[in-house]
């Protein structure tokens, strides 16, 4: 008897079919891969299944009897648990408050705050209970995500999207937990762009495309290129970089200390590094290890670095705005897309105005016009499955908003551009595409910083490599001279130092 079966499930959204008659069935204990490219309909599957979207039409059944999911708390006493790729916390709480909100009030605060503490241990997915959700990076608040479902003990637990900034150190004891749950009979349906996870932890895939299913195999049996093929219809885009012809230096940061700001925080010690014109320079690190203070001190939004401590073209930036930043040439994606690169409430042409001045006149008035053409030109430019200029940023796709963000920042031309986190939840033939786009800005004479948990993404397109760990920043490589397994013991904050670090910078 399957654990759970779909049968014709179907939900229509304003413009566009999301899921179209959709049949599935995942058996006790299977780890059950979804596969689909960004817009394929696979969130909404899953939100369906947790009762946290209603279908239009069709049936579940829950070990052999239909039932009607018609909430998320429906779903966790029934034991359907879910991580969602899109975070659902309450930021002004703590960790161990947001994982009790999510369970039965049978346990204490305090009890699952300890709770918290023993999942996070025993399955290598570090989590302070009394940490503030505000204060953790987005690697961290997955972690926050994953050990929530963990403690509900479910019968099936859905993943979407669970190691995209995830380490591969985590990634790999995640993949012991979830084959310890499936040896334990819990089924788990698993959404991921990377197909190689796929192909070494499922043992079945259902291909999504266009809302429907075009395919089921066992992934084991699959390559990658054949499982891009059912997912994209065609073989994924190879990417063929050249070396990068580093010119003049664009940015400079010298002695870059600051203290933390938050009892959680990381406070940064003597960073220094450059990155000139026509090359990529990436960053590498565990997430918590000062990336956001970093980002923030580089981007403007944390105004208090020393004076002279970071320059842009020679001039002094460091305590700059970052409208002042923007208008010399440096933009920025964040590793957060809603509510740090787009407000979820507003449409695409309207989010376009928070880095681009081209629809804004005289006196502050909006051309709505403008907007909505400029925001036209990037949904085709990066082919951002989306309604139109009008959709609201909170129903794209994952993948298909960071797109969108990322296409914002790369059509403004910048002379500086610093990237976070650039193809997180992206499928294959989208990685692909933005990977491409950082390179022609590169071959173009642009600057970029690129700060990844993905080492394979650094490895493809950086020039250099930087490791950033415990608030220090190791010294640089050439990506061709560096390993990963050099790349991972300097994650520990073991780099050579004094001499050394010259014979490595040489």
């Amino acid at each position: 008897m399957p654990r759970l079966e779909l049968v014709g499930i179907t939900k229509q959204y304003p413009g566009v079919r999301a899921n179209d008659g959709i049949h599935l069935k995942v058996a006790p204990g299977q780890i059950h891969a979804v596969l689909g490219e960004n817009g394929a309909g696979k969130s909404t599957l899953m939100k369906i299944i947790y009762g946290a979207t209603k279908p239009d039409a069709g049936q579940i059944a829950w070990n052999g009897r239909e039932v009607d999911v018609a909430s998320p708390a429906q779903a966790r006493a029934l034991g359907i648990s879910m991580v969602y790729q899109h975070f659902s916390l309450f930021d002004t709480l703590t960790a161990a408050e947001n994982i009790w909100l999510g369970l039965d009030k049978s346990r204490s605060l305090a009890e699952v705050a300890e709770q918290t503490r023993a999942v996070s241990a025993e399955y290598g997915l570090p989590v302070d209970p009394a940490r503030p959700v505000h204060t953790l990076s987005v690697g961290e608040r997955q972690r926050v995500e994953i050990v929530r479902a963990l403690l509900t003990r479910p019968q099936l637990l859905i993943l979407d999207e669970p190691t995209s900034v995830l380490t591969p150190q985590a990634v790999e004891s995640l993949f012991v937990t979830l084959r310890q749950l499936s040896n334990e009979g819990c089924s788990i349906l698993y959404i991921s762009h990377k197909l190689g996870e796929i192909r070494a932890l499922c043992d079945h895939c259902t291909v999504l495309r266009g809302g429907r299913v075009v395919g089921e195999v066992d992934p084991r049996e699959e390559s990658n290129a054949s499982l891009s093929r059912l997912m994209i219809g065609a073989d994924a885009p190879v990417l063929t970089p050249r070396e990068g012809r580093a010119g003049a230096s664009v940015l400079r940061v010298q002695a870059l200390a600051l203290e933390q700001l938050d009892p959680f925080g990381v406070t940064l010690k003597d960073i220094g590094f450059a990155v000139c014109a026509g090359e990529i320079v990436g960053v590498a690190g565990v997430s918590g290890n000062g990336q956001q203070e970093l980002l923030a001190a580089l981007s403007g939004e944390d105004p208090r670095a020393p004076a002279g401590s970071i320059k842009l073209f020679d001039q002094d930036i460091a305590q700059a705005p970052p409208g002042k930043r923007r208008a010399a040439g440096l933009h920025f994606v964040p590793e957060e897309r809603l509510g740090r690169g787009a407000v979820p409430t507003l449409s695409l042409a309207m989010n376009t105005l928070l880095t681009r001045t081209e629809a804004v006149a005289a006196g502050g008035w909006i051309c709505t016009g403008e907007a909505r053409r400029l925001a036209g030109r990037l949904i085709e430019g990066f082919r951002v499955k989306a309604s139109g200029p009008d959709a609201v940023a909170r129903t794209l796709s994952g993948g298909n908003l960071q797109k969108f963000i990322v296409g914002r920042e790369i059509d403004a031309n910048p002379r500086l551009l610093i990237v976070a986190q650039p193809t997180w939840g992206v499928d294959v033939g989208a990685a692909a595409q933005i990977r491409g786009e950082l390179l022609r800005l590169r071959n173009q004479g642009c600057a970029l910083l690129v700060f990844s948990e993905e080492l394979d993404e650094l490895f493809e397109i950086c020039d250099r490599l930087h490791v950033i760990a415990d608030g220090r920043l190791s010294p640089s490589v050439r990506t061709p001279e560096a390993t990963r397994e050099q790349v991972g013991e300097w994650m520990s904050g073991l780099w050579p130092t004094g001499a050394e670090v010259a014979d490595v910078q040489a």
